[in-house]
């Protein structure tokens, strides 16, 4: 007989080996979600079953087996009571291998939880911070009778206590506050018989909502959670027996579908969003199977059966205008795959919307590899979305880092299914996404480039490659900040940069913050790294160093830091420090600093110090032209060696 997840984690939990078997959580969590044709509602009743067994996991116990475990610090306040809420919220971070330290408030105490620098809440630091308001923290402030003024002055006065909220996160907060809308129920509405009173009831009720939507422009380290979405995909926002008896604002289905935004929440801030959407073909991005009903066959257009996979290509490209990269994994002869893409009437993505076209009869783990490989990312940066369950089965089993989108047999839900877990969502869309496949486009003739080239020095000299070090303007800060939640190889201590950070960094005339800018013959690739160093008695530290995967194994790094020492001792400073930091990503970037001449200072543990005396500098790669502009106003311009 077959076991279910919560039987599998209850098992462990029973024999107290859960906390040992901690890596099989998520692989368990995820097998919840891998049925296509399952109702949503359904999937967050589980989770959240499941994780009223994840509550009873002790993170010192866990990271004594498992030391890399990422932990994160949830703190949870709010108007109400949110005893429903913590079960759903540690299943939900579970999902992403992230191991939960809830730290809960007493329900109604949040303005002191959130504005007091020693409540209970905030001594933790915590990376997430949850303010769950509900409507009620607007009519509990209301007397008998009341009147549409009477709430609206209520709702101008909780506006000021939210906002105060936000003010002292920003000056001394950690992490990201989260804030919600707050849903108009109609036993409040109803309440008002004018109905023209009524209506303005709403009008002043979606007018404050806006102003809470709002706040993120001021507040970057502030997000608002929009409960509206979740309410018309899920039902009714309020259960009045809940409401009444236990306080409890939200039904058990908002409270789950709002922990899942939640730990969407601390994934994108944590560097774990994804980096590339890879679809099958039949059946997901047509409707038919190539092989038998040929091109013209293909359901893909604005008729009945066609409208449910134009919808999904339509879904795809708007992703891809905004920096996700498409591949296509597709179990098709590769000619007729590209052809129908090119040559179909009705096809909204055509061959060039994708990256990578893999349409072959490998193993679709194997093809998956190849497009990871292809394109310089991990295949844990990959989400495959794919109608059989036989291939997302190959997938979780072979690629267990992979997310899958499962796609049931109603193709109709098969756009809802690939939003549902936002695997891409990011704090901040910048311009370089937005030119992101065109610049994968440019390193795929940087191949053919190579594939023509002598030796590979021949071929970096052809490239013609400049590099500009400088600090940041303005447009780019957010960049920055991006590049160091995305970037995993080479980010030399793993860190995260929030904006109110890099705000500080920048402020302070001891520290530098750093960009790197890459373009070659092919075109300019943009954004692609950053320095953090900062002045001491003895000398300069770099703080850390990071480069997109994209500018690697081409010298930039080795051109970067060489600048960067020179003009250290240009400035008579004795030596340069640097820190790295290892990670379950950046091994390969461990001898990095000992191969520019640096030596390892004593002590080394995760956390290790390279100290580089600055007598005999590192040669600049003689293939790069240099501009580098690090303390003066004029740009310094170095040109290749030799």
């Amino acid at each position: 007989m077959t076991t279910t997840p919560f039987q599998r984690l209850r098992e462990l939990s029973a024999s107290g080996r859960l906390a040992r078997a901690h890596p099989q959580i998520a692989p368990l969590l995820a097998e919840i979600t891998d049925d296509g044709d399952r109702e949503p509602a359904a999937v967050l009743a589980e989770l959240a079953r499941c994780g009223s067994l994840l509550r009873g996991l002790d993170p010192p116990d866990v990271l004594a087996h498992h030391p890399d475990t990422p932990l994160v610090t949830v703190a949870v306040t709010g108007h109400s009571t949110l005893a429903q809420l913590p079960d759903a919220l540690t299943a939900e971070l579970a999902r992403h291998g992230l191991l939960a330290h809830l730290v809960v408030g007493t329900h109604g105490a949040y303005l002191r939880d959130l504005t007091d620098p020693d409540s209970e809440l905030r001594t933790p630091r915590p990376d997430l911070t949850l303010c769950l308001l509900d409507a009620d923290a607007v009519f509990d402030r209301l007397g008998t009778p009341w009147t549409t003024d009477d709430a609206e002055t209520a709702c101008a006065r909780l506006g000021e206590r939210v906002a105060a909220v936000a003010a002292a996160h920003t000056a001394t907060g950690t992490g990201t506050l989260v804030l919600n809308t707050l849903p108009l129920l109609r036993r409040h509405t109803q309440q008002i018989i004018d109905q023209r009173r009524r209506a303005l009831l709403g009008a002043l009720w979606r007018e404050f909502n806006a102003r809470l939507l709002r706040l993120t422009a001021d507040h970057p380290a502030v997000t608002v959670v929009d409960l509206d979405p979740l309410i018309a995909d899920l039902g009714p926002a309020s259960d009045a027996r809940l409401a009444l008896y236990t306080r409890s604002p939200f039904t058990e289905q908002l409270l789950s579908a709002y922990a899942r935004e939640a730990a969407h929440i601390l994934r994108a801030r944590s560097g774990l969003t994804k980096k590339c959407l890879v679809l099958d073909l039949d059946d997901t991005l047509w409707g038919g199977v190539l092989e038998e009903v040929g091109a013209d066959g293909l359901a893909v257009g604005d008729d009945l059966l066609g409208e449910p996979y134009r919808r999904m290509q339509r879904t795809a490209r708007q992703l891809a205008a905004q920096g996700v990269l498409l591949a296509v994994s597709s179990k098709n002869d590769a000619e007729p795959a590209v052809r129908a893409l090119r040559d179909h009437p009705d096809m909204t993505l055509r061959p060039d919307d994708f990256v990578r076209i893999n349409a072959n009869w490998e193993p679709k783990d194997a093809n998956l590899r190849d497009i990871a490989r292809h394109l310089g990312i991990a295949a844990d940066a990959l989400v495959l979305a794919d109608d059989s369950p036989h291939e997302r089965a190959l997938i979780r089993r072979s690629l267990p880092g992979t997310p899958v989108v499962a796609l049931g047999g109603e193709p109709a839900l098969h756009t809802e299914a690939l939003l549902r877990d936002a695997w891409f969502d990011t704090p901040h869309v910048t311009d370089d996404d937005r030119r992101r496949t065109a610049r994968y486009r440019q390193a795929a003739a940087r191949d053919e480039l190579r594939q023509g080239a002598g030796t590979y020095e021949e071929y970096l000299h052809d490239l013609g490659i400049v590099v500009h070090v400088a600090p940041p303007g303005p447009a780019e800060t957010a960049r920055v900040c991006q590049l160091s939640l995305r970037t995993n190889r080479f980010n030399l201590t793993g860190e995260r940069l929030q904006a109110a950070e890099l705000a500080e960094m920048a402020a302070d005339p001891a520290r530098r913050v750093l960009a790197v800018r890459v373009r070659d013959r092919f075109g300019d690739s943009g954004l692609v790294g950053a320095l953090l160093t900062r002045d001491e008695d003895d000398g300069l530290c770099i703080d850390n160093m990071m480069l997109s995967c994209r500018a690697l194994a081409r010298g930039v790094e080795d051109g970067c830091l060489t600048a960067v020492l020179e003009h250290a001792r240009s400035r008579g400073l004795p030596r340069v420090r640097a820190r790295y930091r290892a990670t379950p990503a950046n091994a390969a970037a461990s001898g990095f600093y000992p191969s520019m001449g640096f030596t390892e200072e004593p002590g080394a543990g995760r956390e290790r110090w390279f100290r580089h005396d600055l007598g005999r500098l590192p040669d600049r790669p003689g293939h790069l032209t240099l501009e580098v502009r690090l303390g003066g106003t004029a740009d310094e311009r170095h040109t290749p060696l030799g």
